[in-house]
């Protein structure tokens, strides 16, 4: 029983670093992306637009949402449905996903200057809701 406990434990572990290296191959590609040295979160939004995968989103449904605070901060979303995708400012009913952070350090996780691995593990990122959903993000927006 003990043995069982560790490895569910381990598991859950190991399944939110793969969370977070998604989350990083996200930051990698808007990196190289021509944004402002200051940029916003919905520069970081903008860029994504241009790198979504069609392919790697069939059959995926699902609802992301993002609550950043700070001055540039707000409420975005994206929903997959199905090789499409939808993006807009505001709160998406019942999403599967939720990223918490404040505004600079979500800019600076996509953009490299800041491991999305050392935001989760200090607090300055949160992620809610299923792991596996969190993880196909990368995929779809690399």
């Amino acid at each position: 029983m003990l043995i069982r406990a560790v490895k569910e434990r381990n598991s859950l572990f190991f399944a939110r670093i793969a969370t977070l290296a998604a989350l990083i191959n996200v930051g990698t590609a808007l990196a190289a992306s021509n944004e402002p040295p200051n940029a916003t979160p919905q520069d970081v939004f903008d860029a994504m637009r241009g790198s979504f995968q069609p392919a790697k989103a069939k059959g995926v449904h699902a609802r992301y949402q993002w609550d950043l605070s700070g001055p540039n901060g707000g409420k975005w979303w994206i929903e997959v449905n199905n090789g499409t995708y939808k993006m807009g400012k505001g709160k998406i009913p019942d999403p599967n996903v939720t990223f918490i952070a404040k505004d600079k350090d979500w800019v600076a996780i996509c953009r490299d200057q800041l491991s999305g691995t050392w935001a989760y593990f200090t607090g300055r990122l949160k992620v809610r809701g299923d792991q596996g959903v969190a993880r196909k993000l990368g995929e779809m927006f690399p």
